[in-house]
């Protein structure tokens, strides 16, 4: 998040989800409802380890402006409230994986703004509901798959290929930077200074007692 701050001017927001279940989820509410004030946003979900198919993510990723409000004192605001309106960039790589194949395919899907990174890994099959063997240990097998809309499988055993593929070399990430991120950002910036945020604003208030014509207001 500081970094975000610092290469963004404090414009963009950044949100890491680690996975699409409970620990990503908390993650995602807590950290990007705390940054609804920013312009943009990037959503990390590099090695993400999967969980559900996160259609609530892209579901508050695509809120569009509606309206509008303002009180008798402070700035007005703009509904929905628990949105980012501007540009936005989600990250991905080759270790994210299973719910973390369905984001970015979905995120594409809603046209939400531009995958940076390097192609998932394409393990999207759901697993889940299996007992616990007799000496505690545990085995798994697929028990679902997801398809497309037009009657094809899209994801399993190819993953989500990036609109900017942008390679993570060992040498520069020992050196302290983040190539990925660092161009997630530079692309986020440039949609923002090309398609700025716009506000409405607040207009004229009216005058529901207007002079009447007989001296009287």
């Amino acid at each position: 998040i500081e970094l975000v701050n610092k290469l963004s001017d404090g414009k963009v927001a950044y949100v890491y989800m680690p996975n699409t279940g409970g620990a990503g989820y908390n993650n995602f509410n807590r950290y990007f409802y705390a940054q609804v004030n920013k312009q943009g946003l990037v959503l990390d979900e590099r090695y993400n380890e999967g969980g559900y198919i996160a259609n609530y993510i892209v579901d508050v990723l695509g809120r569009k402006m509606l309206s509008g409000a303002k009180e008798r004192d402070g700035r007005p605001v703009y509904d929905p409230e628990g949105a980012i309106f501007g540009p936005k960039a989600m990250i991905i790589n080759q270790s994210a994986g299973s719910g973390g194949d369905a984001m970015p395919w979905y995120f594409r899907k809603a046209h939400l703004g531009t995958l940076v990174g390097t192609r998932t890994w394409g393990g999207l099959v759901g697993i889940g509901g299996y007992p616990t063997l007799i000496d505690g240990g545990s085995v798994t097998a697929p028990r679902y798959g997801i398809f497309g809309l037009h009657n094809h499988w899209v994801v399993e055993g190819h993953g989500i290929t990036p609109d900017v593929e942008v390679q993570q070399y060992p040498k520069a990430v020992a050196e302290g930077h983040d190539a990925q991120l660092e161009r997630a950002v530079a692309i986020v910036m440039q949609q923002l200074k090309e398609h700025p945020v716009v506000y409405p604003k607040v207009p004229p208030y009216p005058n529901y007692h207007k002079h009447d014509g007989l001296g009287k207001n």
